[in-house]
């Protein structure tokens, strides 16, 4: 289990590595704004797709976004 300082710090290197440093500046200031539920927009974002298409989108991803990181897959 993770820290909150080593969630903090990978959470902000994803970001910036995907949106650089002023996109992840942009998108904590729009979740702190906006007082985002990642949770509730989850819920409600994988509620609207049928199995099949969660299952199309989800090995699409795992397709084009192999796993690098310091973890295992399991």
């Amino acid at each position: 289990m993770y820290n909150t300082i080593e969630i903090m710090d990978a959470g902000l290197s994803c970001l910036v590595e995907k949106l650089g440093i002023v996109g992840a500046e942009q998108f904590i200031s729009v979740i702190k704004r906006e007082n985002f539920d990642y949770t509730a927009w989850q819920r409600s974002y994988f509620d609207e797709m049928d199995d099949g298409e969660f299952m199309t989108a989800a090995a699409e991803y795992a397709e084009n976004h192999p796993h690098r990181g310091k973890g295992q897959r399991i």
